[in-house]
């Protein structure tokens, strides 16, 4: 591996942030929030999924909608933080994964949409 393989080439971090609701409204206005006030640069919403998981000790099995927005590491905390003010739900689903690789181009893009 070279050297050039292992140094980021462009060193701004961006994460793609994954949430779910129960209703497509509600992606909507989330997607439409976090934009507005500029915690992600964008946000795409797909569903329904199926979701199965457990809560309050027994398994639920619900439809919602997933939310995947993008934002910086920088603005992570916002973001996290305007979702759980925002979203309906007890213990909102809020996962944020590092974006490996993204074009120059996009990741400045996310990086000022999301500069506040």
């Amino acid at each position: 591996m070279s050297e050039n393989d292992r140094t980021d080439p462009h060193p701004l971090t961006v994460l793609t942030v994954l949430t779910t609701t129960d209703t497509e409204y509600k992606a909507e206005q989330l997607a439409r929030g976090a934009v507005t006030a500029r915690v992600a640069a964008c946000a795409q919403i797909n569903g329904p999924v199926t979701s199965v998981y457990r809560w309050d000790g027994a398994i639920e099995t619900a439809r919602e909608w997933q939310l995947l927005l993008k934002t910086t590491a920088a603005r992570y905390a916002a973001l996290e933080a305007w979702l759980t003010e925002a979203h309906d739900y007890d213990t909102p689903e809020i996962i944020a994964t590092p974006v490996v690789r993204a074009a120059p181009a996009y990741a400045e893009w996310v990086a000022r949409e999301t500069a506040g």
